[in-house]
């Protein structure tokens, strides 16, 4: 691992190259790791070969990391789940989490507009707008987004615990006087009960099995072994795809993603009240079910069988890829990519990665930081292609994202980074931002998996180093 997580890096600096991350021998010492899911806002999520589910690298403060990460400091520990099913899959979000059972069951918890308790609140412009029993509808734009960068070329990089703790009870506070202000009646919950909540099994429809899921900054979608999409939390910028500006979805929902007779008896439980799009809007989509999702900060992504990549949410730095700078309400066809067929997808905060078929990556969405790769800095509305010199006649493999930094995985082994780089979370040895795809060393280990948290980024690896003992290859972070 790489970057920054303020409970796991030494005197408050970021790990500016790649470290081995071990599991404790304590109470793991005949398990390794399977893989890596990246984590949220100053945390870390993995999975161990057991199917546990570890955190680590929160402060123990007031911190939201501390609280939703599992109150986990420098070292990896199991997180408790009221389930004894291996977790196959695990995301995370800016205060949430969310995890994925063998049996296709999920489960989610923390900051509690994230998890779903079966109301759903609208604004004026949707169907009807109900009072949620947790109160607290919306956060600070500055703490989803994190600390603010002092600029796009750091040199420094020692963060101050001080001063990153009174950041952090500074914001806690603010959200406590403001929900103070708003719902008098819950003054005598403590604060946990008023802004946590502990894992919850997600419950989406009888005989629904869930096969991936995927976080966003304060909401949540979920893919089904049927090919169809839920989503649940905070809509306000169209993110859950429900065609309103949704103030809090607490119940899961399913997104209209095609034809609603595809969904025969699951169709979406909307549609009639005028609040999704039209039969003529969705019936052009390509394919017959979606087969990969993404979550960024405020915005959404999918693509169906046939390759074709929709998208919806806030648009504001063009990370929609349709052209302009629109909030996008309801699931939409990148046209710009319907010639490509695209076979990966990830989010960031504010922009957006996919790759296609034949492993060429293409960027679109806010780029102040070099996220895009593109060589420049400017916003682009529309897919575009990365031609840097360095992915010449290579073929993506993943591609993840941080909130503002990207990474890819090469089918030769190989990872690239580019983007911000003010906590060391490009793994380049320094703390300057890129604007092109970069090449981390890593020596001595097969890659299989990179996962981008908000200021770090986790690597799954093979080394060559046999265990005597399993006689196998062991998987680490490197």
């Amino acid at each position: 691992m790489w970057g920054y997580l303020p409970g796991a890096s030494l005197q408050g600096s970021p790990l500016l190259s790649p470290v081995p991350v071990a599991l404790p021998t304590s109470t793991l010492s005949e398990d390794s790791w399977k893989d890596v899911c990246g984590g949220g806002c100053g945390f870390a999520v993995a999975i161990s070969e057991s199917g546990k589910l570890i955190t680590w690298g929160s402060e123990d403060d007031l911190g939201q990391s501390y609280l939703t990460s599992g109150q986990h400091g420098e070292t990896p520990e199991p997180f408790p789940l009221p389930t004894e099913a291996p977790i196959v899959k695990a995301a995370a979000g800016w205060a949430h989490c969310v995890s994925l059972t063998d049996k296709g069951e999920a489960y989610t918890w923390g900051w509690k507009e994230c998890v779903p308790s079966g109301k759903v609140l609208l604004d004026s412009t949707g169907v009807r707008f109900e009072k949620d029993s947790f109160g607290k509808q919306s956060l600070l734009q500055t703490e989803q987004e994190g600390p603010k960068p002092q600029s796009s070329n750091s040199t420094g990089g020692m963060l101050s615990r001080v001063d990153n703790r009174k950041a952090r009870e500074g914001s806690i506070k603010k959200r406590r006087t403001s929900s103070a202000k708003q719902e008098p009646e819950s003054s005598s919950m403590s604060d946990d009960e008023t802004f946590l909540a502990s894992p919850c099994l997600v419950t989406l429809g009888p005989g629904v099995r869930i096969s991936t899921i995927a976080a966003g900054g304060r909401h949540t979608l979920a893919l089904s072994d049927m090919g169809q999409v839920w989503g649940w939390g905070y809509g306000g910028e169209g993110q859950l795809g429900l065609g309103s500006r949704t103030k809090l979805v607490s119940s899961p929902h399913l997104i209209p993603c095609f034809n609603p007779s595809a969904y025969g008896k699951d169709r979406p439980s909307l549609v009639h009240q005028g609040s999704l799009s039209s039969t003529e809007d969705i019936s052009k989509v390509p394919g017959s079910r979606v087969k990969g999702i993404a979550c960024g900060g405020r915005h959404s992504a999918v693509i169906t069988d046939a390759g074709q990549l929709l998208t919806f949410g806030w648009g504001l730095h063009g990370q929609c890829g349709l052209g302009n700078t629109h909030d996008q309400l309801r699931p939409a066809c990148v046209s710009a990519l319907s010639g490509v067929k695209v076979a990966g997808i990830a989010a960031g905060l504010w922009h957006t990665l996919c790759f296609s078929a034949e492993g060429q990556v293409y960027a679109f969405g806010g780029n102040q930081f070099g996220q895009l790769g593109t060589g420049a800095d400017q916003a682009e509305t529309l897919p575009k292609l990365l031609d840097a010199s360095n992915l010449e006649n290579k073929r993506a493999k993943i591609v993840s994202c941080g909130a503002r930094h990207s990474v890819v995985l090469t089918e030769g082994g190989e990872i690239f980074s580019w983007g911000w780089n003010k906590y060391g979370q490009l793994g380049l040895g320094d703390c300057i931002d890129r604007n092109i795809p970069s090449p981390v060393s890593i020596g001595g280990c097969q890659l299989k998996n990179v996962a981008c948290g908000w200021w770090h980024t986790l690597l799954l690896a093979t080394t060559s180093t046999k265990l005597v003992k399993e006689n196998r290859d062991e998987e680490q972070f490197c």
